[in-house]
């Protein structure tokens, strides 16, 4: 089963992957905890852990909230991340988050100081390849995004969640601290594209989509072929 709330005021998709009956995993809770933990229980499902896709706030702020309020059900969960984006979450992560609002503007952030919420240390540090919670969704290294980005990839159910690498007719961006366009790009192109077209894509942002249909649709990977070294913010969302 897979269920999907937007979150946030960044409204950031936020994931239910169901592996069996009763045990799912929650993929980047960015914000409304109550409504991520009501939308869980209303399902009766347990959830074993948070897999986030990468450490940007919009993508992990509830993920304390949710985390305390299962293990008062002796629930207890675990919080996933590539080991190359730890520094978003625990002691560090204000300082960390911090720096790409700064990036943007006074606007921007005058919005994270009133957002922001402190973030659990994490219990997992993710690697290619790895089966995450048993869940059979497998990390696919992307780094571009940010330095630690992931995919997550179910090859019999035919899903890829793609976090912020890959949207609907969009990329992620890749001016951001720790963000490389040409890593980005190569991540997409070698990582996500070889992979089966029918495969279905459900992104950190913005509606579903496929692999087939972004290899022969989407605008900025036919853009970076013809001018490279040119998209600074190729994307419509803010993260």
């Amino acid at each position: 089963m897979l269920e999907r709330i937007i979150v946030g005021e960044l409204r950031t998709n936020c994931y239910f992957f169901s592996f069996n009956k009763k045990e799912c995993v929650i993929i980047d809770p960015g914000g409304d905890a109550p409504r991520i933990i009501s939308s869980i229980e209303v399902l009766n499902l347990v959830p074993v852990g948070i897999i986030f896709t990468h450490g940007h706030f919009d993508h992990t702020l509830a993920a304390a909230a949710i985390k305390d309020h299962f293990l008062k059900k002796n629930v207890k969960m675990k919080i996933a991340i590539h080991g190359a984006d730890r520094a978003y979450l625990g002691r560090s992560a204000k300082r960390t988050n911090l720096k790409h609002f700064k990036v943007l503007g006074g606007e921007a952030q005058a919005v994270f100081e009133k957002l922001f919420a402190l973030l659990p240390e994490p219990d997992l540090y993710l690697k290619e390849g790895d089966d995450v919670f048993k869940s059979g969704l497998k990390v696919i290294e992307t780094p571009g995004h940010s330095p630690g980005s992931i995919c997550l990839y179910h090859k019999l159910e035919s899903v890829i969640f793609t976090g912020d690498t890959l949207f609907f007719e969009g990329i992620g961006r890749s001016d951001l601290p720790g963000g490389n366009e040409r890593i980005l790009l190569k991540s997409i192109h070698e990582k996500l594209m070889v992979l089966p077209p029918e495969t279905n894509v459900y992104p950190g942002h913005g509606p579903f989509t496929s692999l087939e249909r972004e290899t022969k649709g989407n605008p900025y990977l036919e853009m970076a072929k013809n001018k490279p070294g040119r998209l600074v913010r190729p994307s419509k969302y803010i993260q």
